[in-house]
């Protein structure tokens, strides 16, 4: 147990998979990890900043994995990721800028359709907030940060079944 939360279990899509061009799409991949709280675990903001002092936060999405002393989270130095930077987004936005992302002629083949439905898309339909990574500038992407051209974070919390889920589409 860190901080209240308990990582339950991870999900990868690698897009390379399904797609039938994928040098087309790069390397582009969904990295999801599920973690439990305690039903009477603190409001979001608290919920957040858990999630960002957990283990499974560490993670440089470039091959690296969880380093339980790492300084990176995706693009970014890991110290300048606060609560504050997430903001609240409807569940409609969350499917349209995936959507976009992962193919913008919008025609996915039936087994990644399936896997996104399965690994994202119910997890945000069950979700009673959702947020946004975002108003990170230039200043917080870290010395090779820029090996993503696409970096998309999402953070779910889902209170009923006491969940928070962390949704990383990016590529690189």
């Amino acid at each position: 147990m860190d901080n209240g939360l308990v990582h339950e279990e991870s999900a990868f899509i690698n897009l390379r998979r399904y797609l039938p061009d994928p040098k087309e799409h790069g390397h582009r991949w969904v990295d999801i990890k599920q973690l439990r709280f305690a039903a009477e675990s603190v409001n979001d903001r608290g919920l957040l900043a858990a999630l960002i002092d957990h283990e499974q936060f560490q993670d440089d999405y470039a091959g690296g994995g969880v380093l339980s002393e790492g300084l990176r989270h995706g693009p970014y130095w890991l110290r300048l990721i606060t609560p504050d930077l997430y903001e609240p987004i409807s569940q409609g936005k969350v499917v349209q800028i995936l959507r976009e992302w992962v193919d913008p002629l919008g025609d996915l083949p039936a087994g990644l359709e399936a896997d996104l439905q399965r690994e994202v898309f119910a997890r945000l339909a069950s979700a009673d907030g959702i947020y946004y990574l975002s108003g990170l500038g230039d200043e917080a992407i870290h010395d090779w940060g820029r090996v993503h051209d696409y970096f998309h974070e999402f953070v779910l919390i889902d209170r009923s079944a006491g969940r928070i889920t962390l949704i990383v589409a990016a590529d690189d």
